[in-house]
């Protein structure tokens, strides 16, 4: 699927009135493309370059006779390449890890004004196969939780939930999310970084503008134009690559909207197996999720 047709997390308001159950819930629809993955899906492409074949140069540092140069590679630093894929290969090493992701996203309305929003990601990962997601916003409280053997949604706004055997890997959940149910879980490239296979001809330009503090943290901003997306990327300098903010301008709307994650890491988590378990409310409705009922006839449940 195309990096600009992957649907956003970031699910439709939960706080409609008395919904009513359905195979495939309003709660549960997208409504947006994910940012991050057209990040992710491009930084993939430059990580399955070999070291120094690729991206980036230095803001203000070249001439602008080699920033008019017909040359593609007039554009681009090699240095970055390495600097994106000792992120992903650190990212790789990980065993457990919680992000918050402060995300802040720009919608054009009809009439072209654009309207702001907030949400924030509460992200709990344990390799390999627990992980807690949780998602609040004005107008969603969302919970996706998966503790091996379960993956579970519950819309808190409109207490309903949807409970589904899973397989045993987090990446075989994340693959399984979409293609059997249209859900897109947030920072699901983040997890896949590194591992994917794209053209590497839609990066036009990169560009290290060099050092910048993003919460107090030391990092190395870089700069990618790609056709019809400019994005920014800051990776945290040091022993700890890790990405610490996102953002991206959609070219394609003359209002060039934009979409922002600030990613806070704690590479240290204290956790149980209860954080990866659902026990619904005693009000809470069990809901279908589409796709159940076909697996469950095929496994004779």
């Amino acid at each position: 699927m195309s990096l600009f047709e992957r649907s956003s997390p970031h699910s439709a308001p939960e706080s409609s009135p008395t919904p009513q159950p359905d195979s495939k819930l309003t709660w549960l629809i997208p409504k947006t493309t994910s940012k991050l993955a057209i990040l992710t899906a491009t930084v993939a492409t430059i990580l399955s370059l070999p070291v120094g074949s690729h991206v980036f140069a230095k803001s203000g540092q070249q001439p602008e006779a080699k920033e008019a140069s017909s040359n593609p590679a007039s554009s681009i630093d090699p240095d970055a390449i390495d600097a994106v894929k000792k992120m992903a290969a650190y990212l790789h090493t990980l065993k457990s890890y919680q992000i918050i992701d402060n995300v802040t996203e720009d919608d054009v309305l009809d009439d072209g004004l654009i309207v702001q929003s907030t949400s924030k990601v509460d992200y709990l990962l344990a390799r390999p196969n627990r992980m807690r997601i949780e998602v609040t916003s004005d107008d969603q409280h969302r919970l996706y939780l998966y503790d091996g053997k379960n993956f579970t949604v519950w819309g808190k706004l409109v207490n309903y939930y949807a409970t589904v055997p899973a397989p045993p890997t987090i990446g075989q959940l994340f693959e399984d999310a979409i293609e059997k149910y249209d859900i897109e879980l947030p920072l699901y490239d983040l997890y896949n970084w590194g591992t994917k296979d794209d053209d590497i001809k839609k990066i036009k330009t990169a560009i290290d503008i060099g050092p910048s503090a993003v919460d107090g943290v030391t990092c190395e901003h870089y700069a990618f134009h790609q056709e019809g997306v400019d994005w920014q990327l800051w990776i945290q300098l040091g022993e700890f690559p890790l990405p610490r903010k996102l953002v991206i301008t959609t070219l394609t709307d003359e209002a060039r909207p934009q979409h922002s994650d600030t990613l806070t890491w704690n590479l240290a988590p204290s956790f149980n197996d209860g954080a990866f378990a659902f026990d619904p409310p005693p009000d809470a409705r069990r809901v279908i999720l589409e796709g159940e009922n076909s697996d469950a006839t095929k496994t004779g449940k």
